[in-house]
C-alpha cells in the first residue's frame, strides 16, 4: 500500500475511485464511436469546483483542448462537468471539428443543467476523422450519473488493457480529505504528456491558483516522466477538480498541512503515471529509472527520461539483456552536466559500473532479475544533490503489431 509520512501526518492509498470523493458522480455509455465498448462518459460535481488543467506541448492541438482552455479562462478556473469520448480524437478536423467540440460542450451543459463555461470537453482516439455527431448527441442523452465509477473508467479507454484508478486519503485541519484519479494511456506516450487523459478529483478546499501550481509541479514530476514510444499526442490533458466539501481551511502553500496535501496529490499522479507506463502497448514490464547525484532535480529528471526513453534500453529490457552500455550512452546524450569518469550504474541490486569503471557482473543473475514485471535502473552522476525518476516500459514485437493495424 502506498503510504508516506509528511510533517507528522500521513497520506495513504485506499480502495476507491473518483466517485468516492465528496460531491462527484460519473457516467459511461456506448454511442457507437467504438464497435462494442463504452465510448462516452462524464464527470459531474454537485457544486462548481475549483479546477486546473495541463495540456500537451504538441503545437498541433485537438479542438476539445481549445474549448476546455476557453472554459477554464471564462469561468475563472471553475468546472462542474467534464465530457469525454474515446474512439475519435477530433484532432486535425478543421473548422468543423471546433464547431463539434463547442456543440458537445453545449449539449453536456444542457444535459447537466450547468453553464457552458463550466464544462470541459476532451476526446481520444483516431486523428483526422470527423466526429459523427449524431452518435455523440445520442450518447450524451444516454448518460446517467451514479456513484459507480467503472463505466466512466472504461469509456475513456482506447488500446489500454484495463482501467487505471487510484484513491488517496490525507488529513488536513483534522479533516479527512480524499484525492482520487482515473486515467487512460497506452500508446503515443512521451514525456511532456502523451495520448493520455487524466482526471483527478478532490474534496479539499483549495484556492484555484494554488491548485494550478500544485498540478503543474506534480505533473512535471510524474506524468511528464513517462514514455512508451517517444510520440507526444495532440490530445493530452490532465484536469483536477476540487469540490471543497471536506470543509478544511482554504489550502495554499502557507497552510501548515500543505506538504501533506501536495504529497497526496503527487502520490495519486505518480500511481496513475506508473499504471500508464506499465500498460504501454505490447509491454511486458515496467521500467523505473532512478537518478541521483545530478546538479539539480531538473537535470536528474532529464537523465532519467533519456534512459527510459531509449529504444535500445527498452528492447534490452524486453530481451532481459543487462546491456549497461546502452544506459551510459543515454546518459551521455541527455544534455546534462556530468563527468564521464564518475558515473555509477546498477540494474536492480547489481552494480555494472562504478566511477565509470566496469565491474565484474553475473549476466545470468541480471537476466533473471530482468524477468520481473518491474525493472529498476539506477544511475549516480556524483555531481550534486539532484535526484529524479522516470518510468517507461519495454519495447516488444506486439507494439509494432498493435500500431500497424490501429485503424484496421
Amino acid at each position: 500500500m502506498l503510504t508516506k509520512q509528511t510533517t507528522g501526518q500521513a497520506w495513504k492509498q485506499i480502495k476507491g475511485s473518483i466517485t468516492d470523493v465528496k460531491g462527484f458522480t460519473t457516467a459511461g455509455a456506448h454511442c457507437g464511436l467504438k464497435r462494442k465498448r463504452l465510448d462516452i462518459g462524464a464527470i459531474f460535481c454537485d457544486v462548481p469546483a475549483n479546477a486546473a488543467g495541463v495540456f500537451t506541448l504538441n503545437q498541433i492541438q485537438a479542438a476539445p483542448l481549445k474549448v476546455t482552455k476557453e472554459s477554464l479562462a471564462h469561468s475563472n478556473g471553475k468546472l462542474q462537468a467534464v465530457l469525454v469520448n474515446s474512439g475519435n480524437a477530433n484532432a486535425c478536423t478543421g473548422a468543423s471539428g471546433l464547431v463539434d467540440a463547442y456543440e458537445m460542450r453545449a449539449l453536456a451543459a444542457a444535459k447537466f443543467a450547468v453553464p457552458e463555461e463550466m464544462v470541459a470537453v476532451t476526446s481520444t482516439g483516431v486523428i483526422g476523422e470527423k466526429m459523427p455527431m449524431e452518435k455523440v448527441r445520442s450518447g450524451i442523452e444516454d448518460l446517467v450519473l451514479s456513484k459507480e465509477s467503472t463505466p466512466f473508467a472504461q469509456a475513456i479507454l482506447t488500446t489500454d488493457t484495463g482501467t487505471k484508478e487510484v484513491c488517496v486519503e490525507v488529513v488536513i485541519d483534522q479533516k479527512t480529505v480524499r484525492i482520487a484519479g482515473v486515467a487512460k494511456g497506452s500508446g503515443m506516450i512521451h514525456p511532456n504528456m502523451a495520448t493520455m487523459l487524466g482526471f483527478i478529483t478532490t474534496d479539499a478546499n483549495i484556492e484555484t491558483a494554488a491548485l494550478k501550481r500544485a498540478l503543474a509541479k506534480a505533473t512535471d514530476e510524474t506524468f511528464n516522466r513517462i514514455t512508451v514510444d517517444g510520440d507526444t499526442s495532440t490530445n493530452d490533458m490532465v484536469l483536477v477538480l476540487a469540490s471543497g466539501l471536506a470543509d478544511n481551511q482554504p489550502l495554499d502553500e502557507t497552510h501548515p498541512d500543505w506538504a501533506n496535501f501536495y504529497g497526496a496529490l503527487s502520490a495519486c499522479a505518480e500511481s496513475l503515471a506508473k499504471k500508464i507506463a506499465k500498460d504501454g502497448e505490447g509491454a511486458t514490464k515496467l521500467i523505473e529509472v532512478q537518478v541521483a547525484g545530478a546538479v539539480s532535480d531538473e537535470e536528474a529528471g532529464k537523465v532519467a527520461k533519456a534512459i527510459v526513453g531509449s529504444d535500445l534500453v527498452k528492447t534490452a529490457a524486453y530481451g532481459k539483456d543487462g546491456n549497461w552500455g546502452r544506459i551510459i550512452c543515454a546518459i551521455g546524450y541527455s544534455g546534462c552536466t556530468l563527468d564521464p569518469d564518475t558515473i555509477d550504474i546498477a540494474i536492480g541490486p547489481y552494480a555494472t559500473l562504478v566511477q565509470s569503471e566496469p565491474v565484474v557482473v553475473d549476466d545470468a543473475a541480471i537476466s533473471k532479475y530482468m524477468e520481473a514485471e518491474t525493472i529498476v535502473i539506477k544511475a549516480d552522476l556524483h555531481q550534486g544533490q539532484g535526484v529524479g525518476k522516470a518510468w517507461g516500459c519495454d519495447l516488444t514485437y506486439d507494439y509494432v503489431r498493435i500500431n500497424a493495424g490501429y485503424r484496421t
